[in-house]
């Protein structure tokens, strides 16, 4: 057994060359629970965490469509199913160019304690393909959504894998990526998730990670002796995260200044809210992901190039993608008074990042976060299993009790009697979970 985390990390790179973000995520996890691993035998004996880093199947598969042109394109698919000690594989599938194995790795890896976190009987996986959305027809989409699908249907089912969206892949790809499982497999079940209302799908699933985040931040919030109502908040993106944090921000009183984009940043001191954030929406839905046009639209400032963690707000909300907050982004937060920060993008800060802010501030990281989408991506898998459909009341009533679960998880395990170390806290909490589930298993 390897008795050293730099000795583990160095075997696991050995095997793994390359891939830097995966990489990145095993070491914050096994830097935050390695005391626990190292005074449970049973769980070196057994080699639970050189188990736990490997996943169980990796799935890569060339996925051929045909554009309008009647032109032959290929992508590259993937599935990572990693751990499934808990229930189902269980992950979303991203579209876009950036799409690697290393990125979905570790993806998958995170996916694995975040499912663990929500108490909902969920493995960890991920997929996708390097294929961009943007800029296609519905007709190109629905052709490499429905060859994607062609392949991964082998692979998944509801009590196998169950995938959901991510990045690039919204309800419309949900949509053709169902129909053509139904078409092959001649089955209508519950084997992807963030289906349309009308076919299977949740209340309140776009807005859950973002709503989720807001409720993670107010009990954070609660233990400081604070509330949401009267901060400023730092948000980026504008996406289904950023947009569901913003609309739950607003209703309970807070003040989002800044969104963001691939072109930039807009500071908005008025607060981003009513009418702006419908007009967000209809951006949105245009595939249009830059922030510029809202700029000239409200008069706000427009920022060209640029990170929104400049400006002076209590608190910050990563929610667009990982590494979006480096040590100089962080390091600007703190001297500008910011005084909380959460991750609501997966591994939303750099290593070096996280490092500075658990000393600065009060720090959050994704995987508990975060875990709001994949909670009601889980109750929307009960929801089909048992052929009904929750109120809106009743899915946000469940979605709220199970942040509360994880927020008291990550105090019980990250409190050093001082501030929560809420890393510690969230990773030691997830992976006892899984590793004696493993144990239990015994050596599959």
């Amino acid at each position: 057994m390897r008795t050293d985390i730099n000795e583990f990390m160095e075997a696991l790179k050995a095997r793994t060359p390359g891939e830097q973000e995966f990489h990145q995520a095993v070491h914050e996890v096994v830097e935050s629970i390695w005391d626990v691993y190292l005074k449970n035998p049973r769980y070196q004996k057994t080699r639970i965490l050189e188990r736990m880093v490997e996943p169980e199947r990796v799935i890569m598969f060339r996925v051929p469509w045909i554009d309008d042109q009647g032109e032959v394109r290929i992508n590259r698919g993937y599935r990572v199913e990693f751990n499934s000690a808990l229930g189902p594989y269980k992950g979303g599938l991203r579209f876009h160019p950036t799409v690697t194995l290393s990125i979905l790795k570790f993806l998958g890896f995170e996916q694995t304690f975040k499912n663990s976190l929500t108490t909902l009987p969920m493995g960890g996986g991920k997929g996708g393909s390097d294929f961009s959305p943007k800029g296609k027809s519905d007709n190109e989409i629905m052709r490499f959504c429905q060859s994607f699908m062609t392949e991964l249907q082998r692979h998944i089912g509801p009590d196998t894998d169950v995938p959901a969206g991510d990045i690039g892949v919204g309800g419309r790809e949900i949509g053709y990526l169902f129909g053509q499982y139904k078409r092959i497999r001649n089955e209508f079940t519950g084997v992807l998730t963030g289906k349309g209302l009308a076919w299977g799908g949740s209340l309140i699933r776009p807005e859950a990670t973002g709503f989720g985040a807001v409720y993670f931040v107010s009990y954070m919030l609660e233990r400081l002796g604070k509330e949401i109502a009267g901060h400023t908040f730092a948000v980026s993106g504008f996406g289904n995260v950023a947009w569901g944090a913003i609309s739950k921000i607003n209703e309970l009183g807070g003040k989002v200044v800044t969104i963001s984009g691939p072109d930039g940043y807009v500071y908005d001191s008025a607060g981003i809210k009513d009418e702006k954030v419908d007009y967000l929406l209809e951006l949105r839905a245009t595939n249009n992901d830059v922030v510029e046009p809202y700029a000239a639209e409200f008069g706000a400032e427009f920022h060209p190039g640029k990170k929104p963690w400049e400006q002076k707000v209590d608190i910050a909300l990563p929610c667009a993608t990982q590494n979006e907050v480096d040590l100089d982004d962080a390091k600007m937060l703190v001297a500008n008074g910011c005084f909380l920060l959460a991750e609501a993008s997966n591994m939303g800060c750099t290593a070096e990042a996280v490092d500075y802010l658990v000393n600065h501030l009060n720090y959050a990281p994704g995987k508990a976060v975060n875990a709001g989408g994949v909670a009601v991506s889980g109750l929307e898998m009960t929801q089909n299993s048992q052929r009904l459909n929750w109120t809106r009341e009743e899915v946000d009533a469940r979605l709220h009790l199970i942040m509360r679960e994880i927020h008291e998880t990550c105090v019980l395990h990250g409190n050093n009697g001082q501030r929560i170390n809420y890393v510690k806290g969230a990773n030691v909490g997830g992976f006892v979970k899984v590793a004696n589930a493993m144990l239990a298993q015994g050596v599959v």
